[in-house]
């Protein structure tokens, strides 16, 4: 009996459909700004900037997210907030987002993340006490 059921479940199996991706396009523009050494006060709106010219045609209405990241100075782990983001819902076209830099400990070891379908993220720079 469990043979049968085995085989009935391949045979569904093998006849069943395949799963296609809602989009083969993956949006990763490379962030170019805050560059690595800039200095973001707490409190004080910053531009996140991007370059567009890697979005394709079909990705013209990808909206997207920054996060904040810090990495463990020593150490090869970084932390994103991801309850917390700085900018949401704005179009990857757009280029530019404003955000304001929130109040976390001084530190030179914060980066920011671009999420749409994929991710980008900064280099390294300083968020000082205001």
């Amino acid at each position: 009996m469990r043979f049968f059921a085995l085989l009935a479940l391949a045979a569904a199996a093998a006849t069943a459909s395949p799963v296609s991706p809602v989009s083969n396009v993956v949006v990763a523009p490379p962030i170019t700004a805050p560059a690595g050494g800039a200095v973001w006060p707490v409190l004080s709106k910053q531009l996140v900037e991007w370059d567009t010219s890697y979005i394709p045609a079909e990705a013209q209405n990808y909206t997207g997210s920054v996060l904040l990241g810090h990495r463990i100075p020593g150490s090869d782990s970084e932390n994103l907030d991801l309850y917390n983001p700085l900018a949401t819902g704005f179009r990857l076209t757009d280029g530019e987002v404003e955000v304001v830099t929130p109040v976390v400990p001084p530190d030179n070891a914060y980066f920011v993340v671009l999420v749409g379908d994929s991710a980008d993220r900064s280099l390294d720079f300083t968020i000082t006490a205001a």
